[in-house]
């Protein structure tokens, strides 16, 4: 009988060290981007390790990402005009549909349903069915006969909507998809020159675009009942000599912290501070070079920048109580992304040429984690998926 009871002992310890690991939830998930390889690699934020690589994802030089709303898919924007559904929880590609020639990215509706590119060539934007990537709707970005606009700065907003900005029409579009099949659009015309990205502030009200061929921002109430859109910090630079613009920054709700806005000056070393009350500046804060992502922790406390070249092996952080550089990091050379835990505690910073993802505590600034990947990029969480204009 004890023989018995010792081999039935055995068995069940030898099927339970058969068994697989559990499956972890979703919102400890995220996605780097390995650019030079074409390959997604899906990771661990609480463990801070890499769970598996998913590679044949083509171009994806300029990619950006958008989470389903369980967490548990990936859209992948690429380049090349491909739009891929990655299953993190299965690590697969499920999906994957060529929709353009060039394409810099995309949003994903409030409800989930629908998942939208904008796409530089051809112009326009093309919706898709968010369970299986089947095109519902395209909307050609045509500003005059014949003559089509690249696409810029598509947020997602309240309801079946989204707004993006025309670069080479300057305007602004909000498209309405509660019937998909026959999008709704209103167009604002004459909105300032060369709309470059723009963000939805996080209660979704305002639409503010950054202008590439003038100094200011084009802001619309998307509260209003007949939105309008009207110039804001016009002439921030006045008076000062231009720079060259290494590289084009870029704007998103990510750059709201409590009242105020942190965007970057296009072509100067600084940081403009904006109240969202108000749309007037308030501050300017000089930095370490030329801006490119300004990135609220999601408390506000802290705004962390990184850079075009020259200076783009540095990530300054400033505080927002005093509004002053409190650390300057270097994480390695070519930084390209930085995205928060959920709440806040650690920050995972690309270096591309480095060829590394660098986890700090933001609070001590110490190193948590090293994570070694081939040409990282983008980096996103899965906490995105609740949050609108991410």
């Amino acid at each position: 009988m004890k023989r018995l009871l010792s081999l039935m002992l055995a068995a069940l310890l030898a099927g339970c060290a058969a068994s697989p690991a559990p499956l972890k939830g979703s919102g400890d998930l995220g996605v780097v981007i390995e650019r030079a390889s074409g390959t997604v690699a899906i990771v661990d934020t609480s463990e801070r390790r890499v769970l598996a690589e998913v590679p044949g994802l083509g171009d994806l030089s300029h990619a950006s990402v958008v989470f389903s709303r369980d967490g548990g898919t990936a859209y992948v924007f690429g380049r090349d005009g491909a739009l891929t559904r990655v299953s993190l929880i299965a690590r697969r590609i499920e999906a994957r549909v060529m929709q353009a020639g060039n394409s810099i990215g995309g949003a994903i509706s409030a409800d989930g349903t629908l998942v939208a590119a904008q796409n530089y060539t051809p112009g326009g934007v093309k919706v898709f069915d968010a369970k299986t990537l089947a095109l519902v709707a395209d909307i050609p970005a045509e500003y005059t006969p014949g003559k089509l606009s690249r696409v810029v700065g598509l947020v997602d907003l309240p309801g079946r909507r989204f707004a993006f900005s025309l670069f080479d029409a300057d305007a602004i579009w909000i498209a309405d998809l509660s019937d998909a099949a026959s999008p709704r659009v209103t167009k604002l015309d004459g909105i300032g020159r060369q709309p470059y990205d723009a963000l939805v502030t996080p209660d979704g009200r305002h639409y503010i675009a950054g202008l590439f061929g003038e100094d200011g921002l084009a802001l619309v109430d998307l509260w209003a009942e007949k939105p309008a859109a009207r110039r804001i910090l016009g002439g921030y630079g006045r008076g000062e000599q231009a720079l060259p613009v290494y590289k084009m920054p870029h704007l998103r709700g990510w750059a709201v912290a409590g009242r105020h806005a942190y965007l970057p000056a296009i072509g100067r070393h600084e940081v403009l501070v904006v109240d969202t009350e108000s749309w007037a500046e308030v501050a300017r804060i000089p930095v370490a070079g030329q801006p490119v992502f300004v990135m609220a922790r999601p408390d506000g406390r802290q705004v962390w920048v990184n850079f075009a070249v020259p200076d783009y092996d540095r990530v300054q952080v400033i505080d927002t109580v005093t509004r002053r550089i409190v650390k300057t990091l270097e994480p390695g050379k070519a930084v390209l992304h930085m995205e928060f835990t959920p709440r806040g505690e650690a920050v995972w910073i690309s270096s591309r040429d480095a060829n590394r993802v660098s986890v700090y505590d933001t609070a001590s600034f110490a190193p948590l984690a090293t994570l070694d990947l081939p040409a990282p990029s983008g980096v996103f969480f899965t906490s995105r998926a609740a949050r609108m204009g991410f």
